[in-house]
């Protein structure tokens, strides 16, 4: 969390400067090429951050939950957002003016700290991406989104889908139609069952190698 750590009077400083937003599904909260003019951060809901190709194809590029927070690059130095936000369901998200918010961080040095480490992680992320986007085929890539999707503090061998099968295909960087032949391939090397919505991992290791493209 961008504001971690911080003391209880800044926080409520921060507090004030915060405009409450409600969207609903497929609300737009900026379009890729709007003004930079803030970052947002996210109450209750799902936001996904895409690009749409010249031919309307859309790339999920992250998808942001309670507690996360985005579009600080161009809240930072003032360019245009590099894509576009949308709720995928009823959300609720603070945002923070450009400007008030640099007032404050000239306040606040550990504010700064936070953010750049906020820049970090959103860094490795964006390079995970494009790792997994360009190295790996789109099974290898549902491998890997079912693995992450697991939890250890239930049954880390049942998993249920996020996303629905156009807005996974879009994270995967792909279309529905492949989509359902990389389920259909991972189904058929006996590495998952499906049952709608849910998932059984029936074997985690074979599915890791997979994912890392070792499928002998």
């Amino acid at each position: 969390m961008i504001f971690q750590g911080l003391p209880v009077e800044q926080l409520t400083e921060l507090a004030a400067l915060a405009i409450e937003q409600t969207h609903h599904r497929g609300d737009i909260l900026f379009h890729q090429g709007d003004a930079g003019n803030g970052f947002f951060v996210v109450r209750s809901g799902r936001i996904k951050v895409f690009k749409l190709s010249t031919d309307g194809k859309e790339q999920i590029l992250h998808i942001f939950g309670s507690g996360d927070h985005f579009a600080e690059v161009p809240a930072w130095d003032g360019d245009c957002f590099p894509a576009s936000a949308a709720a995928i369901e009823k959300s609720e998200v603070l945002f923070f003016p450009r400007q008030s918010f640099f007032d404050l961080l000239a306040q606040q040095p550990a504010l700064t700290i936070n953010l750049l480490k906020s820049f970090a992680r959103h860094l490795r992320h964006f390079s995970h991406l494009v790792d997994t986007l360009t190295l790996r085929e789109v099974p290898a890539r549902l491998a890997v989104y079912l693995l992450n999707l697991s939890s250890p503090t239930t049954d880390p061998d049942l998993v249920t889908l996020d996303l629905t099968k156009g807005q996974l295909a879009a994270r995967l960087g792909t279309i529905p139609e492949t989509l359902s032949r990389a389920f259909a391939k991972l189904s058929q090397e006996n590495l998952i069952e499906m049952n709608g919505s849910q998932i059984k991992l029936l074997d985690r290791d074979r599915l890791n190698q997979f994912g890392l493209g070792k499928t002998a």
